[in-house]
């Protein structure tokens, strides 16, 4: 599930499950010019994230959190009440 400021998206399919890389991204992503990007991982934290993608936030000055779901949907809810913040989270594992 991706969770914009204006919109949900679901589902959210990726190549591999539980491997996110920067073609798994939605192209209207960056378009959407967020503060911050929340990854979450799956409940448990299965999802493992390219160092790419890492990079490729870096690139564009956009801050990114990986953590479990468990724990970043709180984080995308604190956040989102001051800064524009998109969510993508991995629902299982």
């Amino acid at each position: 599930m991706i969770i914009y400021p204006d919109k949900i998206f679901t589902p959210w399919q990726r190549k591999e499950g539980h491997y996110l890389e920067v073609a798994d991204l939605p192209k209207d992503l960056i378009d959407s010019k967020p503060d911050e990007i929340v990854i979450g991982t799956g409940y448990s934290g299965v999802m493992k994230v390219s160092p790419k993608i890492k990079e490729y936030f870096k690139s564009q000055n956009i801050e990114l959190i990986i953590e479990p779901t468990s724990i970043a949907w709180q984080t995308y809810n604190q956040l989102s009440q001051s800064k524009k913040v998109i969510a993508l989270f991995h629902l299982t594992c």
